[in-house]
């Protein structure tokens, strides 16, 4: 088995839940891949542009995969493993299930008419610890992706907290009732689910069946 982590939206391979999960797995002696999805180019992110990037992985792909996606990787995830068989397992931390309806609100009309007028919404970047232009493509791109066609039957955990104040618990709540192949477990956390990493662990060695 292949595993492969995605970063959140404006997050690095760096950030703290990716690194804990990677000490993780190098203490079972497991290789996690952790592709840094701003690409060098932050500004021109697309979740289609994050599909093409993790597909590569896949070519020629010798190992059946497991992708484990936290936030907007986890939207990443869920649509890469409906198109691609080679993925057989995933892994969503709080996956962005609605995102833009979630998060578009918080900008406010106003916000958004100026971000398609001038093409670039300044946007906080976690591992840069600044603003950072983001291309209004990425809003576009992103209509595109709904988790009503997400109806491939793969083996799906999903890992979320109750006090998630980005995603609201409700997203994952409402596609795990409609997908009996789909396993929530849900946390006392909120969206960076910072306080429960042993317990995410647990749910993962025991959800990947890793020999102890």
């Amino acid at each position: 088995m292949q595993y492969i982590y995605l970063h959140g939206f404006a997050s690095s391979p760096n950030s703290n839940k990716a690194r804990y999960i990677e000490q993780r797995f190098a203490e079972n002696k497991i290789n996690l891949i952790i592709p840094d999805l701003n690409n060098n180019d932050f500004s021109h992110l697309t979740i289609t542009r994050q599909v093409k990037q993790v597909t590569a992985y896949f070519d020629n792909a010798e190992l059946p995969v497991t992708l484990i996606g936290s936030s907007l990787g986890g939207l990443t995830a869920a649509h890469l493993g409906e198109k691609h068989p080679v993925v057989q397992r995933l892994v969503l931390l709080a996956p962005a299930f609605g995102f833009l309806s979630h998060w578009l609100p918080k900008l406010g009309e106003e916000k958004i008419q100026r971000w398609e007028k001038e093409k670039y919404l300044m946007v906080y970047h976690y591992r840069e610890e600044r603003e950072v232009p983001l291309s209004y493509d990425f809003l576009t791109d992103a209509n595109q992706y709904s988790e009503d066609g997400l109806q491939r039957s793969i083996p799906t955990l999903i890992l979320h907290g109750k006090n998630d104040e980005v995603i609201p618990i409700e997203a994952s709540r409402d596609f795990a009732g409609q997908r009996p192949w789909v396993k929530l477990v849900e946390l006392d956390s909120d969206h960076s689910l910072g306080n429960v990493f042993p317990q995410i662990w647990r749910e993962i060695h025991s959800f990947c069946q890793f020999e102890v």
